[in-house]
């Protein structure tokens, strides 16, 4: 029994070295990232023309208030189109009172049909594409919110020779419930930490689904949308792909906040437990490594371990340290890099929040289908896909082959 409490504890401490180890990477790439991103250059060249995609699947919470921030963009050319799979999608009432509201904007509304494919929403971003003005592109979640220089910030670093796909880092922003506060420190801390992280030592090689941009080079480059369309991780893919092609990815300076849409326990856990269960099959080696990156779990292994070999002083000093480490990286992350005072309101929730990130680790493992917008899908080697249930209108004519086009000026 002593024996077995001594090999715990030495395990427990080695996780905890790897997992501190990782918060001074984290550290060290947080300033880095706020010593590259400092006050940007003005820029003196003509501006580009720039298309905005925006799949919708009808309402969330706040979604008025975050498409808004489209229609309020401070850049000299630029066009929204919205896509839904039909006329009857309730999150277009909400567009056309923004068109009312901002009639100077350009805008489109495409409808895709059902999908063919099984990621749906890679689906409408090809009706999308297809229905484009510009050679720019930003690509962007309906559950984000954006300041008015968004698409300036965005579009930079793509006028950079080589450039390839831009990405933004993101605040979780969550609408209410203690379990959406949990959800946006994990996106804030968690998710953010690895994204700068991996910057550090690679550079991107993968972008965040919230905000990609690229050019309509690098798009043709990887096989189009299309390609995209039987991967869960879509993201992952056209950056990765971009990088393999010898494009060069970038994050940008701009952060955006992604509003938290799941309030309650059981939402927001399946929520999460599905990012886990897509990185795994998408990056699985660097999935599998990423348990060492995760503090309280192995500070708890090690302080129970601790407390089997009759020393309770041991315990607390291990326990103590796991949460050290991760107060300080929380506190880095919020004020280095996503600039979110909730990270310091919040900061003491961390520790509980990394233990479940490490659950949800563990729960990744447990399985290979997900949830996705109440679609069931399985995963498959590579982080392909495949739908096990039909589209929700399967009974009903699919037009996604026709392009339904509302232009305004």
């Amino acid at each position: 029994m002593l024996l077995a409490a001594k090999i715990l504890f030495l395990l427990g401490m080695l996780g905890l070295a790897c997992a501190t180890g990782f918060m001074a990477l984290v550290v060290v790439a947080a300033v880095r990232f706020r010593l590259r991103h400092g006050r940007p250059a003005e820029f003196r060249g003509e501006w580009p023309g720039v298309t905005v995609m925006k799949p919708l699947c009808g309402m969330e919470p706040e979604l008025k208030l975050n498409l808004e921030g489209f229609f309020r963009q401070q850049y000299p050319r630029f066009e929204l189109i919205f896509g839904t799979r039909d006329a009857r999608d309730p999150a277009l009432e909400v567009v056309a009172d923004l068109r009312q509201q901002y009639p100077q904007v350009a805008v489109k509304i495409v409808y895709s049909g059902e999908p063919t494919r099984p990621n749906a929403k890679v689906c409408n971003l090809e009706k999308i594409y297809a229905a484009a003005s510009y050679d720019y592109f930003i690509m962007s979640d309906s559950d984000v919110a954006v300041g008015a220089g968004y698409i300036e910030g965005t579009v930079r670093p793509l006028l950079e020779p080589g450039s390839g796909v831009v990405t933004c880092l993101y605040r979780g922003k969550p609408t209410g419930g203690f379990w959406a506060r949990l959800e946006a420190l994990g996106m804030s801390v968690e998710m953010c930490g690895g994204a700068i992280a991996s910057d550090l030592l690679e550079g991107m090689t993968f972008a965040l689904g919230a905000t990609m941009a690229a050019r309509r080079e690098v798009i043709e480059a990887i096989g189009g949308m299309s390609a995209l369309a039987d991967f869960c991780a879509d993201d992952y893919v056209l950056g990765n792909e971009a990088h393999r092609l010898g494009y060069r990815n970038a994050l940008s300076h701009f952060v955006i906040d992604h509003v938290i849409v799941n309030r309650t326990f059981w939402p927001s856990m399946q929520h999460q437990a599905r990012w886990m269960r897509s990185t795994r099959f998408s990056r699985p080696a660097g999935h599998a490594s990423s348990v060492l990156t995760f503090a309280m779990p192995f500070a708890l292994l090690a302080a129970l371990a601790a407390l089997a070999m009759h020393h309770p002083g041991w315990a607390a000093a291990v326990l103590l340290a796991g949460v050290i480490n991760r107060l300080v990286m929380c506190l880095a992350m919020g004020a280095l890099v996503v600039r979110d005072p909730r990270t310091f309101s919040w900061c003491w929730l961390y520790p509980l929040r990394d233990l479940m990130g490490f659950c949800f680790w563990v729960a990744s493992y447990s399985g290979r289908t997900i949830m996705w917008r109440g679609e069931r899908h399985r995963l498959l080697p590579r982080g392909l896909m495949e739908r096990e249930t039909p589209p929700r209108n399967a009974g009903r004519k699919n037009d996604s082959e026709t392009i339904a086009v509302d232009d305004l000026p």
